[in-house]
């Protein structure tokens, strides 16, 4: 039986973007599309809403992110159940330079990547469009998260 979908408000994709800790970029490059797993965090300050995500300068991300228009995704599904919820996030991205910037990223909302290596870089991507939907109703995707990231 099929499952109905609902859009989820803006507030309730900033909700659920800044508990997560993984999800997924896609960026154009000379051989084509790629999607590439990634930690990130989440800049919250109101105008400066983006995500945060530390790389290589040789990686894909590194190579053909800097103002390139991104898609950044993070979701969760319940397969037993038929349910999830999905948040995309698109932008121009851009790569953080100014040190005090930095800093401050550094002691609120580094992102801490799981894989190994100097990731020095780190890409901002703001919330130029921010979109959700949830399928599946009578439950709070919030309730059910595997993981909250705390700020």
């Amino acid at each position: 039986m099929p499952t109905d979908t609902f859009d989820l408000s803006r507030e309730d994709c900033a909700r659920l973007l800044s508990a997560g800790v993984a999800g997924r970029v896609a960026l154009g490059t000379p051989t084509g599309p790629h999607i590439v797993p990634v930690n990130y965090a989440v800049d919250p300050r109101p105008g400066q809403e983006s995500i945060l995500i530390r790389t290589t300068a040789y990686s894909l991300l590194g190579t053909y992110g800097r103002d390139a228009l991104l898609c950044f995704e993070v979701d969760q599904f319940d397969y037993e159940l038929k349910r999830g919820w999905s948040v995309v996030v698109r932008g121009r991205a851009s790569f953080v330079g100014d040190q005090d910037e930095l800093a401050e990223i550094a002691h609120t909302w580094e992102p801490r990547p799981w894989a190994s290596g100097q990731r020095h870089l780190v890409v901002r991507i703001p919330w130029t469009e921010i979109t959700g939907r949830q399928l599946g109703g009578g439950w709070d995707p919030w309730q059910h998260l595997p993981v909250r990231r705390l700020a």
